[in-house]
């Protein structure tokens, strides 16, 4: 078996509603589909399907817990321009968004996150891509 490429990923969120305004209105995605309890988002040419399940919010504790020390915790990364980087924690902030510092890599910069469910997230930019 040999792997094209990724396909889609897909992420748990409480209020399907809710997840697709801010995936579309804090972090630009666009709507590709809505089925029943998912919706299919465009990001990049490769597609991240939101699937509403019923669950407990985390706690305030587990937020916290989550996006203080995310590294070595599974997550998504979404690939952005240094510009784009330079403008993302500021933007995520105005929306509200739980966001860890900024990490310099030495080739590249990346930014932690959490969504509305506190699904981590990442920004990254590398600096060879530029």
């Amino acid at each position: 078996m040999k792997l094209q490429r990724l396909d889609h990923f897909g992420l748990e969120v409480a209020d399907l509603k809710r997840a697709e305004r801010f995936y579309v209105d804090v972090l630009g995605l666009r709507v590709v589909a809505r089925m029943g309890d998912q919706v299919l988002l465009d990001c990049g040419g490769q597609n991240l399907a939101l699937f509403e399940v019923a669950r407990s919010p985390l706690t305030e504790a587990q937020r916290s817990a989550r996006i203080r020390n995310p590294l070595g915790k599974g997550h998504h990364a979404f690939l952005v321009s240094a510009d784009d980087f330079s403008a993302a924690r500021e933007r995520l902030t105005r929306a509200g968004v739980e966001t860890a510092n900024p990490i310099d890599w030495g080739d590249h910069d990346c930014l932690y996150f959490l969504d509305l469910d506190g699904n981590l997230l990442e920004v990254v930019s590398y600096r060879d891509h530029q």
